[in-house]
């Protein structure tokens, strides 16, 4: 393998167009995680639910990331394999279904490049690499979670926690922070938000954030270690701020509706992995 990351290096072109492509057949994955995950979820509620109270749960087409499979949410055509090649089958169709030629949202084009850029950067910036591989699945669960999050509000345990774990297992090699960085970075990015959830609550009766953000916070940490903890709540906080204020003016969105954080702690995360120390580094500067 080494040798296989020696030859990728040496050859920008191989690795730059390679990581593109490649990013842009996971972007079109992600679509697929990030649409069929909360129904899963609720699939699961269900039977749940069902069991728990001993009633006949319904009979319904079970839902996984593979099955059924694909097809326009207006009219039912079942996407066919070149209808669904990343951007080019969008551009091809013009953003409409080839049978009722209703819109296809342009969310999956954008997704799709977002993803394939995203790993563009990170191969840039790190090479070809064992780390880099790892930084790969971090960037795209973050995407994932960041597009989950921002439709249902929800943080879904089976892609946070994973994603703690793998960060804990990446530092057990300290390819990033040593393995005891990134232990109490995972203690104490759950514990920060906890305890800010349980303060805002017990002053005004209310739930300011839910558990998904601990756990997200907390995997962030055992990635970037704890000491990068203040700056991804800080970056948080100002992406916040700024995604927050446009919405209201450009869109118009009600102040009371309830706005998801963690696609801000995704996003501020992402950032202190690339920028962090810079960022500390001018920080402590300027203090």
């Amino acid at each position: 393998m080494t040798d296989f990351f020696v030859f990728l290096n040496s050859n920008p072109a191989v690795l730059y167009s390679g990581t593109f492509v490649l990013g842009l057949l996971i972007g079109s994955f992600l679509n697929v995680v990030i649409h069929r995950t909360p129904l899963i979820l609720e699939q699961t509620w269900k039977q749940q639910c069902h069991e728990m109270l001993e009633m006949a749960a319904p009979i319904e087409d079970t839902i996984t990331l593979s099955k059924p499979n694909s097809t326009c949410p207006h009219c039912g055509h079942a996407i066919k394999p070149w209808e669904n090649i990343p951007v080019i089958s969008y551009l091809m169709l013009r953003g409409k279904c080839s049978n009722c030629s209703n819109a296809i949202s342009v969310r999956y084009p954008l997704v799709e490049i977002a993803t394939a850029l995203l790993s563009l950067f990170i191969i840039a910036y790190f090479g070809a690499s064992y780390l880099s591989l790892a930084l790969l699945f971090f960037t795209w669960t973050l995407i994932s979670l960041t597009m989950i999050d921002a439709d249902t509000q929800l943080l879904p345990d089976s892609m946070t926690l994973p994603l703690l774990w793998l960060g804990l297992i990446v530092n057990y090699y300290e390819m990033i922070v040593p393995l005891g960085s990134a232990l109490w970075g995972a203690i104490w990015g759950y514990l920060a938000l906890w305890l800010v959830y349980w303060g805002f609550k017990l002053l005004t009766g209310k739930e300011g954030m839910g558990y998904g953000d601990f756990k997200l916070l907390a995997a962030l940490g055992a990635w970037l270690g704890w000491q990068m903890l203040p700056v991804i709540i800080l970056l948080s906080s100002v992406v916040g701020a700024v995604i927050g204020i446009s919405m209201i003016a450009i869109q118009g969105k009600d102040k009371s509706i309830p706005i998801p954080f963690g696609p801000y702690l995704a996003i501020a995360g992402w950032i202190a992995l690339i920028w962090g120390r810079d960022i500390t580094s001018l920080w402590l500067g300027t203090l």
